[in-house]
């Protein structure tokens, strides 16, 4: 039997991929930048870092603005969207937060969008405030040079975002919790050894931790150059951390 058009309506149906994405993704952007444990590992640690390290002798005396700038930004793609990430979506699992999502019909790849989404919206925040600073602090850029530098650092958070969703969505969140701010630190600690050594742009067996990948990506970028090698590298953890979230992730914790 057929119905005449009309007959159930208003014929409700699912929204479109760019709306459900548009819809998390403002909802996970304001939960993100509410946050203050969220602001002091994005905003408020990597500036103290890049005005710390302008001001006094940290990673030696021929350290530039122009390796520290490409550090700190790498520093706070880390902690937003790695760490922040992880964290909270494990907490979100946990509460059964996601759970209900799920139950609600939204697909695992729409959760994904919008905390991505979320990410970027915090680091264009990053790029007004840590780029001010940088600017009072004397550091320069060219056009040109500042918009391969967005778009390596962009590419970067995307890797940064994929490996916290991975993390965050498969694992407890007592083990986020730990393992996220261990892993934190071990990549601080690598990229900030690499800066101090004066290897940060010089394509390397560094460029496989994914925040010298970042550094590196960006100060080449900075001056028009595409260092490929820390490129690929994030390709590679882009990739992985999106294959293994699709391929993993649990709603509840």
């Amino acid at each position: 039997m057929e119905f005449a058009p009309g007959t159930f309506a208003p014929a409700p149906q699912r929204a479109s991929v760019a709306q459900m994405a548009a819809a998390q993704g403002r909802i996970e952007a304001k939960l993100m930048l509410r946050h203050g444990e969220q602001l002091l590992l994005s905003l408020i640690i990597p500036a103290a870092i890049l005005i710390g390290a302008a001001k006094m002798d940290i990673f030696g005396g021929d350290t530039s603005l122009d390796e520290l700038v490409p550090m700190v930004f790498a520093v706070a793609a880390a902690s937003a969207g790695f760490t922040g990430q992880a964290i909270s979506l494990a907490f979100d699992r946990r509460y059964g937060a996601l759970k209900r999502s799920g139950a609600s019909g939204v697909p695992t790849w729409t959760i994904i969008a919008g905390k991505i989404i979320a990410v970027l919206t915090t680091v264009l925040v990053q790029i007004v405030v840590l780029g001010s600073i940088a600017f009072i602090l004397g550091w320069t850029v060219s056009l040109a040079g500042a918009a391969l530098g967005m778009v390596a650092l962009f590419f970067g958070v995307t890797a940064f975002t994929s490996l916290g969703l991975l993390l965050g969505g498969t694992q407890s969140s007592e083990v986020v919790l730990a393992v996220s701010n261990l892993i934190w630190f071990v990549l601080l600690g690598i990229l900030g050894w690499v800066v101090y050594s004066g290897y940060l742009g010089s394509p390397g067996l560094w460029d496989l931790a994914p925040s010298v990948a970042l550094a590196s990506a960006m100060t080449g970028a900075l001056h028009g150059i595409v260092n490929m090698t820390a490129w690929m590298s994030l390709l590679f953890w882009t990739v992985m951390g999106i294959v293994g979230t699709i391929r993993w992730f649990r709603f509840d914790g």
